[in-house]
């Protein structure tokens, strides 16, 4: 089927439009054509590039050549804020018919790669002129491949995201991003772009850090953007200076040969060829070398073409949409408009988490925020400790002088917990024993005023438990964030038993401004993540102790391509936090935690996990580990799993425990679940989903008789 047979249509496209204006720049002999993209919403619709509005960019350009006086080049911005942020992925999920999904991909890609080369080259019948992409706000996939296809760029310093995360999602840039990038910046830095950062939780670039990297031909301040880019464009036109002279030049041979043989460790390292895209990537960037554009641009088409086929790619949009959707708006919450205002906070604690909590709080809600400790010392250092995170989001210009000024003043101590009284919200981060936290709530309420929001931050207890001695136990709820608070974007909002709409809302409303994805959760033990977590390193940690040995048992998940290995895992969240889970889920449910003996004398023994590191960075296994995490006893007679049976048993432990959770509405649904699993243990986009990949896999019905989505969720159609 050619390209004429195939009908590019979305019904649902928010279109946008390529809007042209004419301007003169002094001593510039002809207007400068200035098309600006814009799909009539503000900031937080962004641009998106579909069928209707990539043939808007040919209308563009038809009309640009056809003007009198010819223009003297071609400028492309965004409305404010937004340059562009890539093709609208809704267009893949709206074909419904499986035959027609690879040939209107392929059309797709064709015309995108038409658009944007027939505004980038400037090329107006028989002449050319120069083109430039003026970069003013946040730029995505196929946007940052319209600015590549440009001669030259400004980018503003304001830009909040720059990156190009096709890989992220199972698909690869295939409009012109795999050529162009590394024959501007080079491969080894266009494969960081494309491949590293994306397979880093999709990490996004500033303005700064791309123009660093050589993506950028100028670093303009996003105040009068437009003026000033305009004003280099003069400059550049009328000879004052040379983009392309100042650029670096680009090795090639060994050193690109050498920087594809990186990317594919990296990529092994990463997925463990789990999943196709990174590895298409690479080869196209492989190829663009020595391909002509031509057969390079053909290249990615028919890889995209591909992948529009692939279930990683279903399963990256499955995931994709959970993060962009289902997680702004937290399904069984109550009536936004019940959440009180928060004014003031206050932190119980003044220790690693403590002090994390304290300067989220003081960053995002720019309230004054409290701490408190028993210990003068410890109180002061917890302080400081906020006090020199505040310096160092200066350091990276996060935040200006003013407000750094401000926040330090809002982030102070005391000794006692009448500081408290005339805040709004309370979170304790004390240590993890039901009988303490009692305590602190009891003497929270005996100074708080009636309305204010009482919060634990606990990763296992009962929230329930905490504050039935209370007076007033509804206005007490969970808000249990991962560690590193500022980097895991998931926070567990925990409904306790007599936990009243209000103090949902409130804390809901609390989470959205701290710019954290909230899932309501019920207060069962350990809640969603550390649950499942739990249970899955217990059958890992079981094998151990029946003699598999470690690197073997810490590599059996290597074919999912989780973001680390679970022993990997245990020693970022540290044995003694993971003990502690351990112990509250095997007290509740001992059937199926089982008690975790091994990892107990594992913390005993004061070992901070299981690998020894090298000075040249390398890791090894810590014999005395393993000899801990060992039980003869256990293992007496009893042969030692192979990995695909550590795997296999992981797996099933898995289905299990979501179907209970599932079946104690723990999560109003099975998406909520894989929510918590991509946003707070980095389950990889390309899997899904846990409940896709189980359902994809078989395990979900073999162990539970049953599916726990639709068939065609997350997996292709059968």
């Amino acid at each position: 089927m050619s390209d004429d047979e195939v009908t590019l249509e979305f019904p649902d496209e928010v279109v946008t439009a390529a809007h042209v204006r004419y301007v003169a720049l002094p001593g510039v002999a002809g207007p400068v054509a200035l098309v600006t993209l814009d799909n009539g919403h503000d900031h937080t619709r962004p641009n998106t590039f579909g069928p209707a509005g990539l043939r808007g960019i040919l209308a563009a350009v038809d009309e640009i050549e056809a003007h009198e006086p010819p223009v003297a080049a071609i400028a492309v911005t965004g409305k404010p804020f937004v340059f562009a942020v890539g093709a609208d992925l809704a267009f893949r999920s709206s074909i419904t018919d499986p035959a027609a999904v690879r040939p209107a991909l392929e059309a797709l890609g064709r015309l995108g790669h038409d658009a944007f080369v027939r505004l980038g080259s400037g090329r107006l019948g028989d002449r050319r002129v120069p083109t430039f992409a003026l970069v003013n706000g946040a730029v995505l996939g196929g946007g940052l491949e319209l600015a590549l296809h440009c001669d030259h760029r400004a980018l503003s310093r304001g830009i909040p995201m720059l990156a190009l995360p096709e890989v992220f999602l199972g698909l690869v840039p295939a409009w012109g991003g795999t050529q162009l990038l590394p024959n501007l910046i080079g491969p080894a830095r266009a494969i960081q772009v494309i491949l590293d950062n994306a397979l880093s939780q999709n990490r996004m670039l500033t303005g700064p850090k791309a123009f660093e990297l050589g993506l950028g031909d100028v670093l303009l301040e996003p105040a009068d953007f437009l003026e000033e880019s305009l004003a280099w464009v003069g400059r550049v036109l009328r000879g004052e200076i040379d983009p392309v002279a100042a650029r670096t030049p680009v090795e090639r041979g060994a050193a690109w040969a050498q920087a594809i043989a990186d990317g594919r460790r990296l990529a092994d390292g990463r997925l463990h060829g789990a999943a196709p895209a990174a590895y298409r990537a690479l080869d196209l960037i492989a190829l663009a070398e020595t391909a002509t554009r031509a057969d390079g641009f053909e290249a990615e088409t028919q890889a995209l073409a591909d992948l529009s086929v692939s279930g990683e790619l279903v399963a990256g949009l499955y995931a994709f949409d959970l993060v962009q959707k289902r997680a702004r708006r937290p399904v069984g919450g109550p009536d936004k408009a019940l959440a009180r205002p928060v004014t003031k906070v206050g932190v119980v604690g003044a220790g690693l988490m403590a002090s994390q909590l304290a300067l989220v709080f003081a960053h995002r809600l720019e309230v004054p925020v409290v701490l408190t400790d028993l210990d003068a010392a410890r109180l002061d250092a917890g302080v400081a400790a906020v006090h020199r995170e505040i310096d160092n989001l200066l350091l990276r210009r996060r935040i200006t002088a003013d407000q750094a000024n401000r926040y330090k003043a809002n982030v102070t101590g005391s000794l006692t917990k009448d500081a408290f009284a005339d805040a709004d919200l309370v979170i304790e981060a004390v240590f993890e024993d039901l009988a303490i936290k009692q305590t602190v709530f009891a003497e929270l309420e005996a100074v708080v005023s009636p309305e204010a929001v009482l919060l634990t931050n606990t990763s296992a207890l009962s929230v329930t438990e905490m504050a039935a001695k209370l007076a007033h136990p509804e206005r007490v709820a969970g808000l249990h964030f991962f560690n590193p608070v500022s980097v895991l974007p998931l926070v567990e909002v925990v409904r306790a038993a007599r936990t009243d709409d209000a103090t949902i809302a409130t804390t809901l409303a609390v989470a959205k401004t701290l710019k954290k994805n909230a899932v309501l959760v019920a207060d069962q033990p350990a809640f969603v993540v550390n649950r499942l977590l739990t249970r899955f390193l217990g059958e890992v940690l079981g094998a151990a102790e029946l003699g598999t040995p470690l690197d073997e048992v810490d590599h059996a998940l290597d074919p999912l391509g989780l973001p680390m290995s679970p022993l990997t895992l245990l020693a970022l969240v540290g044995p003694p936090v993971a003990l502690h889970v351990a112990e509250t889920l095997h007290a509740a449910f001992p059937d199926r935690f089982r008690s975790p003996t091994s990892l107990a004398r594992l913390v005993e023994a004061g070992k901070a996990g299981i690998y020894l590191a090298a000075p040249d960075g390398t890791q090894t296994i810590d014999p005395e580990a393993a000899a801990v995490l060992r039980d003869a006893a256990a293992a007496g007679g009893v042969a030692p799993p192979s990995a695909a049976e550590v795997r296999e048993a992981a797996l099933r432990a898995l289905a299990e425990e979501i179907h209970l959770m599932l079946a104690e509405k723990v999560v109003a649904e099975a998406p909520d679940i894989d929510l918590c699993m991509v946003l707070g243990a980095g389950w990889p986009f390309h899997l899904g989903g846990i409940t896709p990949y189980l359902d994809r896999t078989g395990i979900s019905e073999a162990v539970t008789g049953a599916r726990f989505t639709p068939p065609g969720v997350a997996t292709l159609p059968v």
